[in-house]
């Protein structure tokens, strides 16, 4: 069997970005139905915490990178609606869902996380939600994060990740690398998404590394919270 390792890195090499954008939009229509599946609809839940972490100002301007369909842009509305919230993907499938989802309650703009057509000190607070990993650059992909919030804004990124706890990470396996991705595949119609989906979270950094590419690139008060049984991990930064 391939190691999943190799199979993220070549595909890297090859163009991770345009992989990424495909896949994603093909499974657009799907993807809502899927987080609800995956998480056992505990997926709004962990955006709405996430959200509250990131302290939204009242009257203030949230940035949700790799926004998709738009959740966590929503998430943020919910814990302070007077908040604006501007949602940046390159995958525009999946902003059109967004779009009829949220009828104009969050501007959709199209947009690289890793060269954002952002001008810098803009924001009160970024979110991101199961994205790090499917970056080519996960430094660069803060180093924007930092560069585009306000002195004092607060950048969140929630993730998934493998549980610390051996008998954990072992029933987490059975589900997330063999049943997952039959019942992904049988949803979506895109069975080689969902077997991307494990191999990903298995070649992603382990969280600390994560913390400490914030901290490389200035954010300080960096925190990892590990939520629904250390599963996902949530990234706080302050700049």
């Amino acid at each position: 069997m391939a190691n999943p390792q190799s199979k993220i890195e070549n595909r890297k090499s090859s163009d991770k970005a345009a992989y990424v954008r495909t896949m994603f939009d093909h499974i657009a229509h799907r993807y809502d139905l899927m987080n609800t599946v995956m998480t056992f609809g505990q997926h709004q839940n962990l955006r709405r915490a996430a959200a509250r972490l990131a302290q939204p100002p009242r009257n203030g301007l949230a940035l949700d990178l790799a926004t998709g369909t738009g959740d966590f842009g929503a998430a943020l509305r919910e814990v302070e609606p007077t908040c604006r919230v501007v949602g940046v993907d390159f995958a525009l499938e999946m902003m059109g869902v967004g779009r009829v989802k949220y009828d104009g309650s969050i501007t959709f703009a199209a947009g690289d996380m890793l060269q954002l057509p952002i001008s810098s000190s803009q924001f009160d607070c970024t979110v991101n939600g199961f994205v790090l990993r499917n970056v080519t650059d996960v430094r660069q992909a803060f180093a924007e994060m930092y560069r585009v919030l306000k002195s004092g804004g607060r950048a969140v990124s929630l993730e998934i990740t493998s549980p610390r706890t051996p008998v954990w990470r072992s029933i987490f396996g059975l589900y997330f690398d063999h049943a997952m991705p039959r019942i992904g595949g049988w949803l979506s119609g895109d069975a080689e998404a969902y077997r991307y989906l494990p191999q990903s979270v298995h070649a992603f950094l382990a969280p600390e590394q994560v913390a400490e590419l914030m901290r490389a690139v200035g954010f300080r008060d960096v925190a990892v919270r590990r939520v629904m049984l250390g599963t996902m991990a949530v990234y706080v930064g302050t700049k």
